[in-house]
């Protein structure tokens, strides 16, 4: 996929530590082994391989905090419209379909939490696992994930989208050379690259007019 120089996307996504820990912080201290803990346990650690790789996020992070990676393959160049403007950089990553598939099953475990109240975080699927009252009394009431789940779709529904292809060969190919610089956008490149970074923006800020304009203002 193709990821943007974009700190809305980077702020969504790094949201989501705090839940997915919170999650099974709950369920490890009430000694609870069942599959929403599997499946949250299997989203965490797919979310830390994918941030692992995402551009610029050693400069992203605040100063004094774990170190990331270096500059990857690719980073440090800069894309330039056909008529030599800037353009907010986007730098491909290799996202496995078995992490997608743990965020997606973690999302929908999430999404059934909002649609069914009476489903409790931990609920029992498994032989072995605690009643829903046992686990209830020692997790606390069930928590509706309605905004953490809104967002939780936002980040996967970029992760999801499909990256043009002529840009997408043309910036892995740089990222194979390890090629600082500049490069510049041909005609069709640059449509790819202004449908593609629309649909970022409308993905991740719709249903919010002001956020929808200053996020678009980082691109266009």
């Amino acid at each position: 996929m193709l990821v943007p120089d974009d700190p809305v996307f980077f702020a969504k996504f790094q949201s989501l530590e705090e839940p997915l820990l919170r999650r099974l912080y709950q369920l490890h201290s009430a000694g609870v082994d069942c599959d929403d803990g599997r499946i949250i346990a299997d989203a965490y650690d797919s979310w830390v391989q994918i941030l692992l790789k995402l551009p610029l996020w050693s400069e992203w992070h605040p100063a004094g905090g774990p170190a990331g990676p270096a500059r990857g393959e690719g980073a440090g160049h800069v894309l330039l419209s056909e008529g030599g403007a800037p353009l907010t950089s986007l730098h491909p990553i290799e996202v496995t379909a078995a992490d997608l598939g743990h965020l997606t099953a973690c999302l929908e475990l999430f999404a059934g939490y909002d649609r069914a109240p009476l489903v409790r975080p931990g609920r029992p699927r498994t032989e072995g696992c605690a009643d829903a009252a046992w686990v209830e009394e020692r997790t606390g009431p069930p928590e509706r994930e309605g905004p953490l789940t809104d967002v939780f779709r936002r980040v996967l529904e970029v992760l999801l989208l499909p990256a043009p292809r002529r840009l997408l060969a043309e910036l892995r190919h740089l990222a194979l050379r390890a090629t600082a610089g500049s490069v510049t956008l041909r005609r069709e490149q640059e449509r790819e690259y202004r449908r593609y970074c629309e649909d970022i923006v409308t993905i991740l800020s719709a249903g919010d007019d002001f956020a929808y304009r200053s996020h678009r203002a980082l691109y266009f």
